[in-house]
C-alpha cells in the first residue's frame, strides 16, 4: 500500500517543464532553418538566375555531365552542341553550370 501512495504523490507534484519544452521547440526550429532551409532557397535562387541568363554560345555541363555550347535558346529546352554538327536538346533545368569559354577546346 505504501507503494500506490507514493505514485499518487508523485503525479500531482507540479512541474515547470511545459514552457521548457516549448522554448527548446522553438529553438530547433531556429537551428533547423538556418542550416537546411535558409541554404537551399539561395542555392535554388542562383540556379534560377544562372538559368535566366543562359545565351547562345555560352558554354555549359549538364547535370549527367556533358560540355557544350549552346546553339539556341528556348523556354523550356536549349539545344547544344557536343561535337562538330553533333546538337541535343536539353532541358534547361539540368543545366549544372556554365564554365568558362574555351573549356571546350581544352576538353
Amino acid at each position: 500500500m505504501s507503494l500506490i501512495s507514493e505514485a499518487h504523490a508523485q503525479a500531482a507534484a507540479p512541474g515547470g517543464g511545459g514552457m521548457s519544452q516549448i522554448l527548446i521547440l522553438v529553438v530547433f526550429v531556429v537551428v533547423f532553418y538556418f542550416l537546411l532551409i535558409r541554404p537551399q532557397q539561395k542555392r535554388a535562387k542562383e540556379q534560377q538566375n544562372m538559368l535566366s541568363k543562359l545565351a547562345t554560345g555560352d558554354e555549359i555541363v549538364t547535370t549527367g555531365g556533358i560540355l557544350g555550347r549552346i546553339t539556341e535558346v528556348g523556354d523550356p529546352y536549349l539545344t547544344v552542341e557536343i561535337a562538330d554538327g553533333v546538337r541535343v536538346r536539353v532541358l534547361k533545368s539540368q543545366i549544372s553550370q556554365v564554365v568558362p569559354k574555351g573549356t571546350m577546346k581544352g576538353a
